[in-house]
């Protein structure tokens, strides 16, 4: 039976290889698990991610038209706060999961919730997918491809080490060893009534 962080690794992979059968930031994603489902938001969440990862390479093209550049800019502003509240919704399907778990008396609060690690190891599955494009280039030179596999062995054991640590925190979760408490985000620059610049133009 597969580990969660193996379940989430998985999905990661596959949202992550099936964008790249277009290469297109304005492709429409195509989730293949039941919506509501925990699958269906780690696909989307990677998604997301991806998506976002090549409007901030396309963004830093020093030729870029400024107007092009503002439009990106915004696309990626937007494309932040619905990656938010997803990792939000993730966290409440955790908080649900556990919810009937009695805390031991002894029980702390990690660092980061299950979603926000999550949010790191999509973006870390990306990452390797990068690295071992760079990696395995034909028209690099031997410099390029040594340093980018050490970058890459690297990323790998990254994988490994995030990947123990979420599943750790599920049994310290199940357990009541851990609690989650979960804070929302609260971005004030969206929010036309937080905003000091967007409010003052009314």
């Amino acid at each position: 039976m597969k580990s969660f962080s193996e379940k989430a690794i998985s999905i990661f992979d596959t949202a992550t290889a099936d964008y790249h059968l277009t290469n297109d930031v304005n492709a429409t994603i195509n989730n293949p698990y039941q919506e509501g489902t925990i699958e269906n938001f780690l696909y989307e969440k990677n998604w997301i991610d991806v998506v976002q990862w090549h409007l901030e390479d396309i963004i830093r093209d020093p030729n870029i038209d400024p107007v092009a550049a503002l439009k990106i800019k915004r696309t990626i502003d937007k494309s932040n706060q619905v990656r938010t509240d997803l990792v939000e919704k993730i966290d409440s399907y955790f908080l649900y999961l556990y919810k009937d778990v009695a805390p031991s008396p002894t029980a702390t609060i990690n660092t980061e919730s299950p979603a926000w690690a999550l949010d790191r190891l999509s973006i870390l599955i990306i990452k390797i997918y990068h690295m071992h494009e760079e990696a395995t280039r034909s028209d690099a030179d031997a410099d390029h491809i040594k340093s980018c596999q050490q970058k890459l062995d690297v990323l790998l054991e990254q994988r490994t080490d995030l990947s123990r640590a979420i599943d750790e925190l599920m049994v310290e979760l199940k357990s009541g060893s851990k609690v989650m408490k979960v804070y929302k985000q609260m971005k004030m620059y969206n929010d036309p009534a937080l905003n000091p610049v967007l409010y003052a133009k009314k």
